[in-house]
């Protein structure tokens, strides 16, 4: 199993990845699981590709640690898989496909949100209410019991989901769909934003203020923090951001999904 994170130059969303790295390989002792980045942090895809055929392996399966169905997961990696797959011919590679949308990674979001209210000026309520904050943060929240509270139900909550944000109109419109799952899971109002176009993380927090949102947050996007994730807490300095998705359990459900679906693919013939 080969994990392709995209790479950055903080060094926070390299650590990030490293660790998730460690839970799945925890999670299913009978992988050789490596890491690899696209870009800005080593190793590269080149080099994990030609370590794992060094190694004897015959197949791989790579999946993408990207959120995104965009340029880097529908054009750059296949085109750095085809290419280390003609230098190493007897290896097989086989590309997964991306982490999200996906309603666990909804949850997750949910999550976040849930960890930053108990946190936060709501704490105090949500604790008087019997719910455990420890309980939030392993994913065993009593989300009934949360949406009870008048501090988090409906449209008394905005949420501004705030991804990286592409050149692609269908990459960001299947993004947005993460917001309206949020807001379908939860009752909670939503906006998409994005660090790099528009619509900004301001105008998402507007919108939903005229909507009628008493208590706002930004919730990111993103597999781990860094520079974006920064920008936009420079933008909104004012309101709550949760964490990023991180080291969550059902991300690493997720990735160990993405592999399973792609290592039963079967396999293609050639003459």
């Amino acid at each position: 199993m080969i994990l392709v994170a995209h790479g950055s130059r903080d060094p926070r969303s390299a650590a990030t990845m490293h660790a998730l790295t460690e839970r799945i390989s925890a999670a299913r002792p009978d992988l050789d699981v490596r890491l690899a980045f696209l870009d800005l942090s080593t190793p590269s895809v080149e080099q994990v590709v030609a370590t794992v055929a060094a190694d004897g392996h015959s197949h791989a399966v790579v999946v993408p640690l990207l959120l995104g169905k965009a340029f880097h997961a529908r054009v750059d990696l296949p085109g750095l898989l085809a290419h280390a797959g003609a230098r190493h011919p007897r290896l097989r590679l086989t590309q997964a496909d991306v982490l999200g949308p996906d309603p666990l990674l909804v949850e997750v979001l949910r999550d976040r949100v849930l960890e930053s209210l108990t946190a936060g000026s709501c704490g105090e309520a949500l604790r008087s209410a019997r719910i455990d904050a420890t309980s939030i943060a392993a994913s065993r929240v009593d989300v009934d019991a949360v949406a009870a509270s008048p501090l988090t139900s409906g449209p008394h909550l905005g949420v501004a989901v705030a991804a990286v944000g592409s050149s692609s109109t269908a990459a960001n419109e299947r993004t947005a769909q993460v917001a309206r799952l949020l807001t379908a899971h939860t009752g909670w109002s939503t906006e998409i934003c994005f660090a790099t176009i528009e619509p900004t993380v301001t105008a998402a927090l507007s919108r939903l203020r005229a909507r009628g949102a008493r208590q706002l947050l930004v919730a990111p996007w993103f597999l781990a923090p860094g520079l974006l994730t920064d920008r936009l807490a420079t933008a909104a300095p004012d309101v709550t951001h949760t964490a990023a998705i991180g080291t969550h359990p059902r991300l690493v459900q997720v990735a160990l999904d993405r592999f399973d679906a792609a290592a039963s693919l079967p396999r293609t013939l050639t003459a």
